[in-house]
């Protein structure tokens, strides 16, 4: 029986989350511990740099054997993926080594069920191109199957995640109940809700993600679970999948619920983590917070900071 929702990720059950940050810095890492190993692949939309789109797996972490007898270990295998966040005026004078090592340490420790939104971990000093970015999670129930998806992003655009510069979703159809804002469409499409953003910067923009599900996946079937979840991307922001961008995103399976159908199952587990992904996006910029007394002039405002919680212009 499928256990009470959190509307995270982690209502896949064995995966939690930890966030740790720096405020000084304006920068953190989040986390996601699997209790076991998991089936695991990747997908990547856009040409640059910074992460390891290759690290597809059959299992995570894996059993490997080497030597001249045989030895069994047990071997962390982590795929990683970073977003730029080095201009968005936090202290990054760090001296020689970075602070990410102890950042990631401590949030493994801190993983947990409860996951925490907005501002914090990989979230901290993200942006997109018209509002402060940051670290979205939502899940849904597929009905009738007994599947489960969730997804996690960490929203770093260089497009918009707003229908322009109001404060509408490009989301909204898919969004349940208020999760952000419940403020669907707006009566007509604003001037210059199409219009490309002028902040051009090479190299400056990612969107991390990473979708799981509780299916009895392949890891082909992960890799096609992550190109139909990337839809998700496409859904919620405005541009997307530029030369500009380092889309990438992750696709989990725990292999509880065995598929009954390969194609149709498939077809439908993907067709849910677009749906879930776009929402997590979404939900991570309405949840972001401004970093107030460490400046961060490179950061637009938050949504809420410009919108307020009932979504008027504030």
């Amino acid at each position: 029986m499928l256990r009470p929702m959190r509307n995270a990720i982690t209502d896949i059950a064995g995966i939690r989350v930890g966030h740790a940050a720096d405020a000084r810095i304006a920068s953190g890492v989040t986390a996601l511990m699997f209790d076991r190993p998991f089936t695991a692949s990747v997908d990547v939309r856009s040409p640059r740099r910074g992460r390891s789109p290759d690290s597809t797996t059959a299992s995570t972490p894996s059993t490997v054997r080497s030597g001249s007898r045989r030895s069994v270990s047990r071997v962390p295998i982590v795929p990683g993926a970073i977003l730029f966040d080095l201009l968005n005026g936090g202290d990054k004078a760090w001296g020689r080594y970075p602070p990410y090592r102890e950042l990631g340490y401590l949030a493994a420790q801190a993983a947990s069920e409860d996951v925490a939104l907005g501002s914090v971990g990989a979230g901290t000093g993200a942006r997109t191109a018209n509002l402060k970015g940051g670290l979205g999670s939502a899940s849904a129930d597929i009905p009738g199957t007994g599947f489960r998806v969730g997804a996690l992003a960490a929203v770093n655009a260089f497009g918009r995640v707003t229908v322009g510069d109001g404060p509408h979703f490009w989301a909204a159809p898919f969004e349940r109940g208020a999760e952000f804002g419940g403020l669907g469409w707006p009566a007509a499409m604003p001037e210059g809700a199409l219009d490309f953003p002028v902040r051009t910067l090479p190299g400056a923009a990612t969107t991390l993600a990473v979708v799981a599900t509780n299916a009895a996946l392949t890891k082909a079937q992960c890799k096609r679970l992550a190109v139909a979840a990337q839809v998700g991307l496409a859904r919620a922001i405005h541009p997307v999948h530029t030369p500009l961008d380092g889309d990438v995103v992750f696709a989990v399976a725990t292999g509880a619920v065995p598929l009954a159908d390969p194609i149709g199952d498939l077809a439908r587990l993907g067709d849910m983590a677009a749906q879930v992904l776009a929402r997590a996006i979404a939900i991570g910029v309405f949840s972001a917070a401004g970093l107030d007394g460490i400046g961060t002039p490179g950061l637009p405002p938050a949504w809420r900071d410009r919108f307020g919680a009932g979504g008027t212009r504030g």
